[in-house]
């Protein structure tokens, strides 16, 4: 997968250092990653969730760092192409706030 917005994950890692390792992991998983859906998907990343967004885009969630975090992603697997959107904590994320964002 192509990731845009890699530099968003650095300022994550740089505010959020506890998780930088499970970034850095999953963004060398997901360069390296050609998934075709989200069934290709959950084969390396089980809990990862489809969410349907305010807007009604589908937006995939992975877990990070043990369910303490939450990468929110906009995935276009026709183009090959993984969106990072935002990046939250398990309590920013069940407020479900940021739905209504994006």
């Amino acid at each position: 997968m192509r990731v845009t917005a890699e530099s968003r994950i650095r300022a994550y890692c740089d505010q959020y250092p506890d998780a930088a390792a499970a970034l850095g992991a999953f963004l060398t998983v997901a360069r390296g990653a050609h998934w075709r859906n989200i069934q290709e998907l959950r084969l390396t990343y089980p809990h990862a969730d489809a969410v349907e967004a305010g807007s009604g885009r589908t937006l995939t969630v992975f877990n990070i760092r043990g369910n303490h975090y939450r990468l929110v992603t906009a995935i276009h697997y026709n183009t090959g192409r993984l969106f990072v959107l935002r990046f939250l904590t398990h309590a920013e994320y069940s407020r479900d706030a940021w739905k209504e964002s994006l």
